[in-house]
C-alpha cells in the first residue's frame, strides 16, 4: 500500500514510551447536522443503517427527498418511502442536483420523481437499508421568494452506523491512495506535480506535523525542503500568526505548495516539531516524538537526521501575545473531520505525523490519529476555507457567489465574506478606478455574503421594536430604515437595513448571523407569535451604486401597478420589479447603499443572478 514509504510505527500505540497509557476516548456516533437553506438542494451519501434526523418541520416546510441506489434507480424506497411527485425544477436552485444526474448517466426530465417529507410534532427520522444519495430539496417558488412568502428553514442531521471503524469527511474527488497516520507516529508519501493531497484530523483537536522536500533535490542528494523564512518573506508576513499562508516557499524563494481548503482556520507557520529534548527537560525521558518520528520516516530518502525539525503545525493552536511577544498555545481548535488540503507545486516527498504529545492542551490531553488522502492527477479541487457561525455550530466550506461566473473572469482577487468569496479589487481599473466610476457614473458590486432574515407574524414589528433602535412602528410598507440591533444592556450586536414589505412582514439585511439568534432569544423570551426565517445563500443580492444608476435602471426595470414604480422610489425605499416585462426575472429593488451616492440593491433567486448581471451589463 505504501509503496517505499518507509512507516515509522510505535509497537505499542496505546503505551509512547512514557509509562503511561493514553485515555482513548473510545470513537463516538458522528452526527453531522445543518440547515436546507430556502431554494437549496444538500446532497448526503448514506451507507446501509445510516439515519437522517430531520427537525423543524411544520405544515408550511415544504421539503422534498430524492433518492438515487448505486445503479442510478430511484432509491426512495431504501428509505421505506415512495415518490408521489415530480420534481418541481423552478422550485429551487437545480444546478447541482441536475449536474450530478448527468454526470452519473441519468437524464433529467418531467420524471424524475420525489417524495414531501412530513414529520409528527416537527421532527421526522428515516433509515436507510441500503448505500443511496440522497438529496434534500427546500422547495420555494420565486415569487414567494422575492415576496417574502417564506418557509420554516428545516435542519437535517446524519448519524452514521459505522461507529468502530474510521469515520471521514467525503472526499474531495477520485481517491489515488489514502492511509492513517496512528497516534505518536509518523508517515512519508510521495505525491506528484499538480497533484491535491488532503490531511484530516479523525478524532478533533489532534496536531500534524508537515515537511515537504523537492524530489528531484534529495535525488541530486540536496535537501530543498519547505523555508519558514522565505515563506514569510514571499507573502510578506514578518511574523507567525493563527490560520495559513496560501503558498510555501523553499529557500530558493521557488514555491512548494499551494494551500486550497482548510475547515480549521487556526494552525501554526512556523513552530517546531516536538523534540526528545522537550520531553525530556519536563521530566519525561524516552518520550515519543515528532522530531525523532520525522526523521525515522525520510531516512530512506537520504535525509539528513535531526533532533528538532522545523514544520507547519497543523491544527495547533498558537498565537503571539501583543503585550509580551510571547508564543502562546491552548487546545486546537480542529474537530473531528476538520482538514488542509494542498496542491503540489512540483514532485514532492511529504512527512505527516500524529503529534503524541499528551502533557500539554495541544491535542486536547488525548492524541489521536491523522489521516492523508492523495488524489488522482485529474482531480480538480476548488478553493474554499471552513465557516462556522459560532464555535459549536456545524462547519460548512465557503461557497462561489451566484454571480461567480461572471466575476472570475474579471479579477483573480477574492476573499472570504463569512462563508462566500467576495472580490476585493479588479485589477484592470484598480480602486482609484472603482472610487471615480461610483461618484461619476455608476458601478456593481456583489454584496451577497450579506445576511437576510425575514421576520413574520402578528408579532413581528413588536420584536423588532424590541430588538432594534429605531422606531419600528413609524415604517411604512415599503419603505426601509438604517438601524442598530442592541441587547438589553444596550450593546451593539449588528447593524443593517430594515424594509417593510407588508403590515406584518420585514425584511432585516444584515452583517451577522447573531441577528437571527438574537431574534429568537428576544421571540421566545417573550412569548411572540413570530417566525425569524434565514434566507441563508437563497437571495444573492448586488448594489448598483453612482449617479447614473437610476438611468441604467429605467431600460430594465418593469413594475407592477400595486408595487412603486421606479420614480417612486424615494431614499431607503422598496417594491419588487422584474426585468423588461411581467414574465421577466423578477427581483426586490430597494434604495439603498454606503456609498453616499445615488444607488440601488437588487436582490434576486440564485437561479436567476447571471441573467440580471448580463442585462445591467448591458443596460449600463
Amino acid at each position: 500500500m505504501f509503496g517505499d514509504n518507509v512507516v515509522s510505527r510505535i509497537n505499542n500505540i496505546g503505551r509512547l514510551n512514557t509509562g503511561r497509557d493514553f485515555p482513548g476516548f473510545p470513537t463516538k456516533d458522528r452526527l453531522f447536522e445543518q440547515k436546507i437553506d430556502l431554494r437549496a438542494c444538500v446532497r448526503f451519501d448514506v451507507n446501509s443503517g445510516d439515519l437522517l434526523y430531520f427537525s423543524n418541520l411544520d405544515e408550511q416546510t415544504n421539503l422534498i427527498a430524492v433518492a438515487f441506489d448505486d445503479r442510478g434507480n430511484d432509491g426512495l424506497s431504501a428509505l421505506n418511502l415512495a415518490a408521489d411527485k415530480a420534481i418541481e425544477w423552478e422550485s429551487f436552485d437545480n444546478h447541482q442536483l441536475k449536474s450530478w444526474i448527468s454526470t452519473n448517466g441519468g437524464r433529467v426530465s418531467d420524471e424524475n420523481r420525489s417524495i414531501r417529507l412530513i414529520g409528527q410534532d416537527g421532527e421526522l427520522v428515516l433509515k436507510a437499508l441500503s448505500k443511496l444519495t440522497v438529496w434534500i430539496v427546500n422547495l420555494l417558488s420565486i415569487d414567494e421568494l422575492i415576496n417574502c412568502q417564506t418557509r420554516p428553514v428545516p435542519k437535517v442531521g446524519l448519524k452514521q452506523a459505522n461507529t468502530n471503524g474510521v469515520i471521514l469527511p467525503p472526499p474531495l474527488g477520485e481517491v489515488r491512495e489514502e492511509f492513517t497516520v496512528s497516534r505518536g507516529s509518523a508517515l512519508s508519501y510521495q505525491v506528484k506535480r499538480g497533484e491535491f493531497f488532503q490531511i484530516i484530523d479523525v478524532e478533533g483537536q489532534q496536531c500534524s506535523d508537515f515537511m515537504a522536500f523537492r524530489r528531484d533535490g534529495l535525488d541530486a542528494g540536496e535537501e530543498l525542503m519547505i523555508d519558514s523564512t522565505a515563506t514569510r518573506s514571499q507573502v510578506r508576513c514578518a511574523f507567525p500568526g493563527p490560520g495559513l499562508f496560501d503558498k510555501f516557499f523553499d529557500a530558493d524563494m521557488r514555491p512548494m505548495l499551494k494551500v486550497v481548503q482548510d475547515t480549521c482556520g487556526r494552525h501554526d507557520t512556523f513552530g517546531i516539531a516536538c523534540t526528545a529534548r522537550g520531553y525530556e527537560e519536563r521530566g519525561f525521558p524516552g518520550h515519543v516524538n515528532c522530531s525523532d518520528n520525522i526523521s525515522d520516516a525520510v531516512a530512506p530518502f537520504g535525509v539528513k537526521r535531526r533532533s528538532a525539525w522545523p514544520a507547519i503545525n497543523f491544527f495547533w493552536n498558537t498565537w503571539i501575545d501583543p503585550h509580551s511577544h510571547a508564543l502562546m498555545t491552548a487546545e486546537s481548535h480542529s474537530r473531528a473531520g476538520d482538514f488542509v488540503a494542498m496542491e503540489a507545486m512540483d514532485d514532492l516527498v511529504c512527512v505527516s505525523t500524529a503529534c503524541p504529545d499528551d502533557i500539554d492542551p495541544i491535542n486536547g490531553w488525548n492524541p489521536t490519529d491523522v489521516h492523508v488522502r492523495i488524489y488522482k492527477p485529474d482531480t480538480r479541487i476548488t478553493r474554499a476555507i471552513g465557516y462556522r457561525e459560532k464555535e459549536d455550530a456545524p462547519m460548512t466550506v465557503s461557497e462561489e457567489s451566484a454571480f461567480h461566473e461572471r466575476l472570475a473572469p474579471l479579477t483573480d482577487q477574492f476573499a472570504p465574506a463569512r462563508n462566500m468569496w467576495a472580490p476585493i479589487t479588479y485589477p484592470s481599473w484598480g480602486t482609484i478606478g472603482e472610487y471615480w466610476a461610483c461618484r461619476e457614473k455608476v458601478t456593481l458590486q456583489d454584496m451577497s455574503g450579506l445576511r437576510k432574515f425575514d421576520i413574520i407574524g402578528p408579532d413581528a414589528g413588536a420584536l423588532l421594536q424590541l430588538a432594534l433602535t429605531r422606531d419600528v412602528a413609524k415604517l411604512a410598507v415599503w419603505r426601509g430604515t438604517y438601524t442598530l440591533m442592541c441587547d438589553e444592556a444596550g450593546t451593539v450586536i449588528d447593524d443593517g437595513t430594515l424594509f417593510r414589505m407588508a403590515p406584518d412582514l420585514f425584511r432585516w439585511c444584515c452583517g451577522s448571523e447573531e441577528s437571527g439568534r438574537w431574534l429568537e432569544e428576544l421571540a421566545s423570551k417573550h412569548g411572540m407569535q413570530v417566525r425569524i426565517h434565514d434566507m441563508r445563500s437563497s437571495l444573492p443580492n448586488l448594489a448598483l451604486q453612482g449617479p447614473k444608476s437610476r438611468d441604467l435602471l429605467r431600460k430594465i426595470v418593469f413594475t407592477q401597478p400595486h408595487v412603486p414604480n421606479l420614480d417612486q422610489v424615494k431614499w431607503f425605499g422598496a417594491t419588487v420589479a422584474r426585468l423588461d416585462h411581467r414574465e421577466g426575472a423578477p427581483f426586490m429593488l430597494t434604495r439603498s447603499g454606503y456609498t453616499g451616492e445615488l444607488g440601488y440593491e437588487i436582490f434576486c433567486s440564485k437561479s436567476h443572478a447571471v441573467e440580471i448581471w448580463d442585462k445591467v451589463m448591458v443596460a449600463g
